[in-house]
């Protein structure tokens, strides 16, 4: 929990940074591919994918659309929809795991792109969670006084890392972009940021990973995935970190008005749900039109919400996921 500033000057107590929400924005590739799409590739069906995943269609990424093209187009929208320019960022975190480059930072680019020129810019891998950790790591930068103006990005290319021949995989995944804004604010009327926990255990990897790497075999990759167990640590598991940041909040599931998970499997979505108490009909889904976008599921989800009218001033959201390793997080976030 935030503790109080003292003024050094007027040795007095002040109220604490909070890490405010003030734009969100999202870019998703033209391309539209649905089931029955797929289902002319690989031996599938839309029926067998809807009743087990929930999703309907992704969108895929065209030739030179990288992972900073679309970063930078939903991180340019969150700043018009918090009315800044890039000259207000100091900070700039982009949760990838299907960066341009092995080097420089995925970040950097879109850095250039929004003519940023000043503060750090860095990526962040924790998979599919990578976007709860990387607003978990903005927190502690903006509450700290380190950064004002934070732009926190998850923006994945899933399709280049797939195995198209994998029916198994290659349904569940998308590619796109969401960001938001966080501002550093002591007046923040009760909003921002209010709590988080994050959880990582590498024991795990053979169940969610890349066959690939720079260090290890010198080439890219494809995913692997042991879906069943993925589920059952998914549902059984991870609903730690939830209650972890209820717990720091002094909150419980009575007092949320949204939760927007990672959009990877209704089933596991809506399974976790039940689980902690609760009610479905605050999930904010996407997971049918997106398909698993990994970190840039749940910023899709918040722009979403926010821009049909659901998501307001006020309003107590949780965020959360899990990724490959596996790592997971929550956060809570007073809107």
């Amino acid at each position: 929990m935030a503790t109080l500033r003292t003024d050094p000057d007027q040795s007095r107590r002040v109220p604490p940074l909070r890490s405010v929400v003030v734009g969100t924005g999202s870019c998703l590739p033209e391309q539209v591919v649905t089931n029955a799409d797929l289902a002319e590739r690989v031996d599938t069906s839309d029926e067998w994918i809807v009743q087990r995943t929930g999703i309907r269609q992704r969108h895929i990424a065209a030739p030179g659309e990288t992972t900073s093209v679309l970063g930078a187009r939903a991180a340019r929208a969150a700043l018009d929809d918090a009315g800044l320019t890039g000259d207000d960022i100091d900070l700039v975190i982009c949760a990838t795991s299907t960066p341009d480059h092995t080097f420089p930072a995925t970040a950097t680019q879109i850095q250039a792109a929004l003519g940023i020129g000043q503060g750090a810019a860095f990526d962040l891998q924790a998979v599919c969670a990578g976007f709860v950790f990387g607003v978990s790591t903005a927190d502690k930068f903006l509450t700290t006084g380190a950064a004002r103006r934070a732009l926190v990005i998850g923006a994945e290319t899933f399709s280049r890392i797939l195995d198209w021949e994998d029916r198994t995989t290659c349904v569940l995944f998308g590619d796109g972009a969401g960001a938001i804004v966080l501002e550093a604010r002591d007046d923040a009327e009760g909003q921002g940021v209010l709590s988080s926990s994050l959880r990582s255990d590498g024991r795990h990897r053979e169940k969610l990973y890349v066959n690939g790497g720079p260090g290890s075999t010198g080439t890219v990759g494809h995913l692997r995935m042991e879906g069943r167990d993925v589920f059952r640590f998914a549902v059984g598991q991870v609903t730690d970190v939830i209650v972890e940041a209820f717990a720091q909040a002094g909150l419980t599931a009575d007092d949320l008005t949204w939760f927007v998970p990672h959009q990877a499997n209704r089933r596991i979505i809506e399974a976790s749900a039940d689980k902690l108490g609760i009610a479905r009909e605050k999930i904010v889904l996407t997971v049918d039109r997106h398909g698993n976008t990994s970190a840039a599921s749940i910023p899709l989800a918040l722009d979403v919400a926010r821009r049909d009218g659901r998501i307001r001033k006020g309003d107590l959201v949780m965020i959360e996921a899990i990724g490959g390793g596996f790592s997971w997080g929550a956060a809570l976030i007073r809107w």
